[in-house]
């Protein structure tokens, strides 16, 4: 639903904001730069530290006055802590600040980005409240402002922001301090809450979030630090090249697998997401009411709910979807491996980055389309062409005259996944319900397309599609596929292939080729319901041939009767058919053919291929034929 790519670019430097954004939330702590001066301390105090400047890593932390307030640290004390070119590990320093609270009025980050920007972030009245062994109760903000300066210019605020348990030890353990990815999960921060997110490019891209929630998030020490490899993967994929050497493509791979691997969090929630483009081509805005994201566990998955798209005369609504059952596991496997340099790179290998998933659902889905001038033109029998002006329409069209949108609804929807096989999963289940759209829609489409000329004006469809591979047998079975629609019928089909081995997945050429040698076709299983569409396509055959529709449904019969056995070589099989085609004209309801090859391996292409008459298939068949 966003489908230019400044938008998306958009979204990935505003995404590394809030990353940054959560790196930086413990930055209260390491901005304390004191003054020289040393001071003994025996009791509880209050310390004032001005001209604060602190550089770590490659952001640099600057607060004109820091109070550190009810510490027993002296200023001595608070010098060795926040020493920037101390040989002491971060880590083990911050576990020694303790105070009742930490006090800093405006709080400014810079951090240089991609392509020489500079990302400016300036927190008002920031507050850490019972501070002890360097963990924070309570950290607070009024406020902040965002500024990025270079080629992509924009601004945003952050409203009020509220942290609990926050670690700074573990926080700059994750940013900066390497580790080999292997050790146990740090917890971060406990909870977070962020009100009134806004970021605006000049290119007129905006995005708005209303509120941000996050519990439990935390994760590993990775090679290089999350600061490193964030920094290496934004400069990786802004420099991402099919021609990518093979060593800085393995070094690429690696950082994302760590980085993936090694993030950690219970649970992410957005309200009021808004994004919207303006300036060049047509004006567009996405929103979504609430995103809802579980990291771990059975409920792990992403939910998404009054989700809104428009732009030009397009237009689209969706109550709710949700992905369930997500992992990245097949991914960062798949990473690890093209860390090798010596791995290939095939269509293999990049199809296993696929996460697995363990289904998505939607409900209530509706688009709306532009009329089809054409259409309209045939409705109201004018040109297709621009419409008369009319005085004092500034479109020049009265809106009485303007043809009604096409809408397209999905009332529910359902697609599961089994597990995955190279990267595509080995059985798969698509239930969509109430499928809604005007008949005009499906014009010119084979067999679909008459129905209007039966007078259907609004078609509603529902689908199922079940299918699995048994590995083991070699066998793909359509467990079903079943079409019907509200006052036409349904088609409902069930069969195996056989000869399906793991050759099924691969991408080449000549190993798919391969199935066309093996396949055979064991069973078939066809039902054909009539709920209306048999008489409508009878009357409108009779209208057209000037016949009374019984007697031209007699004329069916015979046709059925003698000529299809006729045509399928006369048969027993032949026969049975041609019979239960006649009963389904003569009285229209339930039709059912089941065809099971006598041969339990199946029937291969060669079979089908050089018989010379369909009796000759048939033969090799058992069928049965019959209606209800």
């Amino acid at each position: 639903m966003i489908p230019h790519r400044t938008v998306r670019a958009s979204l990935l430097r505003a995404a590394r904001l809030c990353f940054y954004a959560n790196l930086i939330l413990g930055g209260v702590g390491l901005s304390a730069v004191p003054a020289t001066a040393q001071e003994a301390a025996s009791a509880v105090q209050d310390v004032v530290l001005v001209d604060v400047a602190l550089p770590l890593g490659d952001t640099l932390f600057k607060a004109a006055r820091v109070t550190v307030s009810g510490t027993r640290l002296s200023r001595g004390d608070l010098t060795a802590i926040l020493a920037p070119d101390s040989a002491e590990p971060w880590a083990p320093r911050l576990a020694r600040l303790e105070a009742a609270s930490i006090s800093i009025p405006v709080l400014v980050s810079e951090h240089p980005g991609p392509g020489g920007s500079l990302q400016t972030v300036t927190y008002r009245e920031v507050t850490a409240r019972d501070v002890r062994a360097g963990r924070i109760a309570e950290l607070t903000m009024a406020g902040a402002g965002v500024a990025v300066s270079g080629a992509q210019k924009g601004s945003g605020t952050y409203g009020r922001i509220v942290a609990s348990d926050l670690d700074l030890a573990a926080l700059v353990r994750l940013s900066s301090e390497p580790g080999d990815g292997k050790g146990p999960v740090q917890r971060v921060y406990a909870a977070i809450r962020v009100a009134d997110v806004t970021y605006t490019e000049d290119s007129g891209v905006a995005i708005r979030i209303a509120g941000l929630e996050g519990r439990d998030f935390g994760g590993r020490q990775i090679p290089g630090g999350w600061n490193g490899a964030m920094a290496a993967l934004t400069r990786g994929l802004d420099a991402v090249d099919p021609e990518m050497k093979a060593d800085a493509r393995g070094r690429l791979a690696a950082t994302a697998a760590d980085l993936a691997d090694a993030v950690s969090f219970g649970s992410l929630e957005l309200h009021g997401l808004a994004i919207s483009r303006t300036g060049a081509g047509a004006p567009m805005l996405v929103e979504v009411g609430r995103l809802a994201h579980v990291g771990t566990g059975a409920e792990a998955g992403t939910t998404l709910e009054a989700i809104a798209f428009a732009q030009g005369g397009v237009k689209a609504r969706l109550a709710r979807a949700a992905l369930t059952g997500v992992s990245l596991s097949p991914t960062i496997a798949a990473l690890r491996r093209l860390a090798d340099p010596n791995a290939a790179v095939t269509d293999e290998a990049l199809r296993r980055l696929t996460p697995a998933i363990g289904g998505l659902t939607l409900q209530d889905m509706s688009i709306e389309l532009p009329a089809d001038p054409a259409a309209e033109a045939r409705q109201t029998g004018r040109s297709a062409g621009k419409p008369p002006a009319v005085a004092g329409d500034p479109l020049g069209v009265p809106a009485s005259q303007g043809a009604a949108p096409l809408r397209l609804v999905l009332r529910s929807g359902a697609l599961t996944f089994g597990p995955l096989r190279d990267g595509v999963p080995t059985a798969s289940r698509l239930d969509l319900s109430g499928v809604t759209f005007p008949a005009t829609m499906v014009a010119g489409v084979p067999v679909l397309g008459a129905l209007p000329d039966y007078g259907y004006a609004d078609l509603d469809f529902n689908l199922v599609v079940d299918s699995a591979w048994d590995e083991d047998k070699r066998e793909v079975a359509l467990r079903e596929m079943t079409l019907s629609g509200r006052d036409i019928g349904s088609l409902r089909l069930a069969g195996t292939i056989g000869g399906m081995g793991p050759e099924l997945f691969a991408s080449h050429i000549p190993a798919a080729s391969l199935l066309m040698l093996t396949a055979t076709a064991k069973a078939l299983d066809l039902t054909v319901q009539n709920t209306g569409l048999f008489e409508r396509f009878l009357a409108a055959q009779a209208k057209a041939l000037s016949l009374k529709p019984e007697e031209l449904r007699q004329e069916y019969v015979a046709a059925t009767q003698f000529g299809v056995p006729a045509m399928l070589g006369n048969s027993p099989a032949a026969r049975a058919i041609g019979s239960a085609l006649g009963q389904f004209v003569t009285k229209p309801g339930r039709l059912t053919l089941n065809a099971k090859a006598k041969n339990a391996a199946g029937l291969g292409f060669a079979d089908f291929g050089l018989a010379r008459t369909p009796g000759a298939v048939l033969d090799k068949l058992d069928v049965d034929a019959r209606v209800e």
